[in-house]
């Protein structure tokens, strides 16, 4: 399957007002992702992966704050149909207030993962002691059109990291992040 990507030098990119981080800690994200499950139950989110070229040589596109990388996405509220989420939370994190979400070209999805514990790591399987995990993350691939004026809160920075700083690199970038160098490899890139 042939994916179009876009000259990273395509793309502006400018600065809003910074985002409010919910936790200082992983430890106290963690319980507050237990405190919600306990009100909520299982957790959705959902990020996108989003692919440029530089020299003609595929990017993704990471925001990193503070020592933390991440992908644009986020936590679905309960009943929040997956794409329509995503779509908000791409406004959020990545675009002008006034971007409209039907804008968004959402492709398919690239894996699901499970949180089987209040715990960081991830797993691409369900481990066969869980009965139930507490968070599931799908990610699906995002395409950019050829030219987008990004919008990234002050306290963000949007990094285009290559595909091999990112393959195998768990201890830098974490288990999911570091799967989409294989994730993607079902695709040929054409660079635009």
């Amino acid at each position: 399957m042939a994916v179009v990507l876009h000259n990273i030098e395509n793309f502006n990119i400018g600065l809003k007002a910074a985002s409010k981080e919910k936790d200082n800690t992983i430890t106290a994200r963690l319980q507050r992702m237990r405190e919600r499950y306990d009100e909520e139950g299982q957790r959705r989110t959902v990020d996108a992966v989003i692919v440029v070229h530089q020299h003609s040589h595929p990017h993704v596109l990471i925001l990193q704050q503070g020592g933390t990388f991440r992908l644009p996405g986020g936590k679905c509220k309960p009943g929040e149909d997956e794409l329509e989420c995503l779509k908000r939370k791409l406004c959020t994190k990545l675009s002008q207030p006034d971007y409209q979400t039907s804008k968004w070209e959402i492709g398919e999805p690239l894996s699901k993962w499970y949180r089987p514990n209040f715990e960081a790591l991830m797993y691409p399987y369900i481990p066969p002691h869980v009965t139930k995990s507490k968070e599931v993350k799908k990610l699906y691939l995002v395409q950019l059109p050829p030219k987008f004026n990004f919008a990234i809160p002050r306290n963000s920075k949007l990094l285009a990291v290559p595909l091999f700083e990112l393959y195998e690199n768990t201890k830098r970038y974490g288990s999911v992040i570091a799967s989409l160098p294989s994730l993607l490899s079902k695709f040929q890139f054409q660079c635009e």
